[in-house]
Parts: structure tokens; C-alpha cells; sequence
């Protein structure tokens, strides 16, 4: 049996093939880059994830009191509600999409440009909006759109705690101080857009152009919830500084008056006072930094060929985020042409979430993915959840320990029983993986005497669906 190019392209590209998938791909390159024509496919909302029922929620959580107040419970609840079920969707639309490179995508800028509903009770109900409003749009877009989109959603302004920066000099930090509130300069989005999004850690910025990129992104903050230690004129000492917001939709808003006045400068480069214009300004110059090709470059390659990225590979990745100013399509279709990608000798094992999925198609088990959604925090991959703003890792040394595999495993037993019915062929799985005539798993799931659904359960909890 020669190993198949279609499942090459399904598997490494994609998020795992369907049971006669591959004989309908006749150009395996071809099939990947006509997914790369037109927008990243939308998604429809969950009820109750609007702009305005989440500003509700959140403003009830913020400003209530703290003593188990009903309105509160029921505020929580809501926001529980609404994070699952945007799990719901995003996860049921990985399984069934037709164009699984696109949603690979999806996930990785998703991934790179982090929040995490873990983190913060303000995030949980963004997260799914996040992704669905800030990434999917763009992934086929430029680059500095996409961190832009991302830099002005209420999820990301949260999580790094853009939202409650202050300038130290700006007419809202003076009311403060009059009132009695302290609130100051925060740092946290600028390092980590520069450390974590865009140039890299050796990018080659200093601590003083974090101060200055914080400073620009100053009066940056959400409109429809409380903001702690922003003043509002004539506020006096000691008046709640968290009330009073209104009941208007959560979203992106300018504040000139929580904005540090004045010229900053950052990588070099001069801005002076613009308001808002200031961070689209500085945003654009840093997504268009060589810095930051070379660091999305490597990044790109490690995820989709090897976890040591080859040099080569990522020289051309680079090269094509440079001469394309960051056009997202056009890097996508330079990995499809990467010889590397396509090589035997390159492997990539599969994280948590992408193993799931990667089985729920194989076995056709659409039915079964609401409930799948619980596994994936057995699998410690929990969606939009990782413990830190650089995301969740994505090598073999990250999630091939011991204790992985074991959970893998075990929940592939529970999965099989659910899922194989009477009369299926375990045989068939052979059509899904990317294996040699030799491999043991063609006698495996030939063996009538282990029940079919434990020759499931061993073949999915294999090394063939373990790795891509």
C-alpha cells in the first residue's frame, strides 16, 4: 500500500480524513490552495452571546455586591452558558467544515493571538466572539488587520488588562487622583504584542519600547462594562468609581481623556499625538517589522511541518510574508509549496484538540460532538483556555508524556463504545491513516477476534492517529 499524498494533504493540512475522502482528492496541492480562495468561512453567534447580553452579564457580575446575590448567580450562570455553547459550535464546525485547512488556520491564529476564558470570568464570554469576529475574518487577510481586530476586541482588552491603562498624564488619571483613585500605566498587551505576537522575544525591542507602545495604547479600553479607576468629570473622593456605566453594548472604545498625551516613539520611529491613530499607526509598522516575519515564519513552519522548523522552509515562509506585506493567503500557499511539508520525514504529532477532531471525522461521529466538548478538558486542551498568553504549545515534547497518552486511551475506549455500530468494519479506518502496507494495524483491525469496537479503540489511541 503506497502512502497516499491525499492523506498527506488531509492530515497535515487538514484536521483528519473522513472514511473515502481521499479518493475524491485527485490534486492533493490543488485541493488545499482552492480552499484558499474567498473569506474564512463565518459562524453564526450562539443565543445569547450579542454585544448587549454580554455587557448584561458582565455588568451584573462587576457590579454587584459579592455575598451571593441571586442576580449575580444568574449573571455567572449566563456567562457559563455562553462560553459552552460557543464551544459548541466552534468545535461541531472543526468536525464537519469541508475546508479543514482553512479552520487549521483558524486554530493557529486563534492560538497565537491568545485570550483565555480560564483566566478571567470578563473573557469566558468573549472567547468564542473573539475568534469567530477578530480571527476567523482575517486569516486569509493581512496580518496587521488581524492584530488589529485583535488588539480592539473586549476579550483581548480584558485578558491583558489593556482596558483599565491609564495615561499618567492624561486628564483622566488627574481627576482620579483628585477622587482618590489610583490607577496608572499598564504594560501587559504592549510586552506581549511585541514579545508574543509579533517581533518575538529576540525581535530586538527594549523595556523602553514597551513603556512607549503602552503609552500609545492608553484610552484603549471597552465601552458597556465597569473600567476599575477610570474618573468620570465631577466624581468625588470616594464615590464608586465602577457605576453609572449604562446598559449599552460591550465593545472597543477610544477614551482621549484616559490617553497619555504627547509624541512617543517605539522601534525607532517617531508618532506624534493622535489620539487613536497612534496605536493603528504603531500596530501597522510593527506587524510589518522583518523581526516579525521572521518570528510568524518560524512559528508557521513548526506547526504545520516539524517541531524543529528546517532553516530553508522558513526562509521562504519570511521572504513571502515580506514581499506580500503580510498577506495571510499568500504565507499559507507558500507552505503548501514547501517540499518539507510533503517529506516522509517530517511528522508532527497531534495536540489534544486536533487528535479529537481528527477521530470524530474518521468515525463519522458528528452526532456525538456537543458531548465531546467536556473531553477536551479531560485532554488538558480545553478551547480558548490556555494557562498563559503564549498559548497552548504544539509539539510532541509538550503532549506525547505519559500521562497524554494515557487519557488518550482511555477516553478512546469510551469514545469506540459510543460510536461503532453493529456490523461496521474496523477495517475501514485503514482508509484514514497515513501508514505502510507493513504496519501492524492492518492485522490489528483484521483481527475478528477482539470485538470491533476495542480494534477501534486500539487504532485511535495508535501511534497512526497520534501523528500526522
Amino acid at each position: 500500500m503506497a502512502i497516499s499524498m491525499a492523506l498527506r494533504a488531509l492530515n497535515r493540512f487538514g484536521l483528519g480524513a473522513g472514511i473515502g475522502q481521499r479518493a475524491h482528492i485527485d490534486d492533493e496541492r490543488g485541493w488545499l490552495m482552492e480552499q484558499l480562495k474567498g473569506g474564512a468561512p463565518t459562524l453564526a453567534a450562539p443565543d445569547g452571546a450579542s454585544p448587549r447580553e454580554i455587557g448584561g452579564a458582565l455588568r451584573a457580575i462587576r457590579m454587584l455586591g459579592q455575598g451571593g446575590d441571586n442576580e449575580r448567580r444568574m449573571a455567572r450562570q449566563r456567562v457559563i452558558q455562553t462560553a459552552a455553547a460557543e464551544a459548541r459550535i466552534a468545535l461541531a464546525h472543526r468536525v464537519s467544515s469541508d475546508r479543514p485547512f482553512v479552520e487549521r488556520l483558524v486554530a493557529f491564529w486563534s492560538n497565537h493571538l491568545c485570550v483565555s476564558a480560564r483566566a478571567k470570568v470578563l473573557v469566558a464570554p468573549l472567547a468564542g466572539s473573539y475568534e469567530r469576529d477578530a480571527i476567523r475574518p482575517h486569516v486569509l487577510g493581512r496580518f496587521d488587520e488581524m492584530v488589529l481586530a485583535s488588539a480592539r476586541h473586549p476579550a483581548m482588552l480584558f485578558y491583558l488588562d489593556n482596558f483599565q491603562s491609564i495615561g499618567p498624564r492624561s486628564s483622566g488619571a488627574g481627576l482620579g487622583r483628585r477622587a482618590g483613585v489610583q490607577r496608572g500605566l499598564n504594560e501587559n498587551y504592549a510586552r506581549e504584542l511585541l514579545e508574543l505576537h509579533t517581533l518575538g522575544v529576540d525581535g530586538g525591542y527594549t523595556q523602553q519600547d514597551v513603556l512607549e507602545l503602552a503609552r500609545i495604547l492608553t484610552g484603549w479600553t471597552v465601552d458597556g462594562v465597569p473600567v476599575p479607576g477610570s474618573p468620570r468629570p465631577g466624581m468625588r473622593r470616594g464615590q464608586p468609581v465602577a457605576r453609572g456605566v449604562g446598559s449599552g453594548p460591550i465593545q472597543f472604545v477610544f477614551r482621549e481623556a484616559l490617553h497619555e498625551p504627547g509624541a512617543k516613539t517605539v522601534l525607532g520611529q517617531r508618532y506624534p499625538e493622535a489620539g487613536v491613530l497612534e496605536g493603528e499607526r504603531s500596530i501597522r509598522a510593527i506587524c510589518r517589522h522583518p523581526s516579525t516575519a521572521r518570528f510568524i515564519a518560524t512559528k508557521l513552519v513548526a506547526h504545520f511541518v516539524a517541531d524543529e522548523p528546517p532553516p530553508v522552509a522558513v526562509t521562504r515562509v519570511e521572504r513571502a510574508f515580506l514581499e506580500s506585506e503580510g498577506d495571510l493567503a499568500a504565507v499559507a500557499a507558500t507552505l503548501v509549496a514547501l517540499p518539507e511539508a510533503w517529506s516522509a520525514e517530517s511528522r508532527k504529532f497531534r495536540p489534544p484538540q486536533d487528535w479529537l477532531v481528527a477521530v470524530l471525522r474518521a468515525l463519522d461521529a458528528r452526532a456525538v460532538t456537543n458531548a465531546a466538548v467536556p473531553l477536551l478538558g479531560q485532554l488538558r486542551h480545553p478551547l480558548w483556555s490556555p494557562q498563559a498568553p503564549a498559548g497552548f504549545g504544539d509539539t510532541a515534547a509538550v503532549w506525547a508524556d505519559p500521562d497524554s497518552l494515557l487519557r488518550r486511551a482511555e477516553l478512546s475506549r469510551t469514545l469506540a463504545r459510543r460510536v461503532v455500530r453493529p456490523g461496521v468494519d474496523p477495517r475501514e479506518l485503514l482508509d484514514v491513516v497515513d501508514i505502510a502496507g507493513s504496519d501492524p494495524l492492518h492485522a490489528l483491525l483484521a483481527d475478528r477476534s477482539i470485538p470491533a469496537d476495542e480494534r477501534v479503540a486500539l487504532a485511535i489511541a495508535g501511534p497512526a492517529f497520534q501523528w500526522r
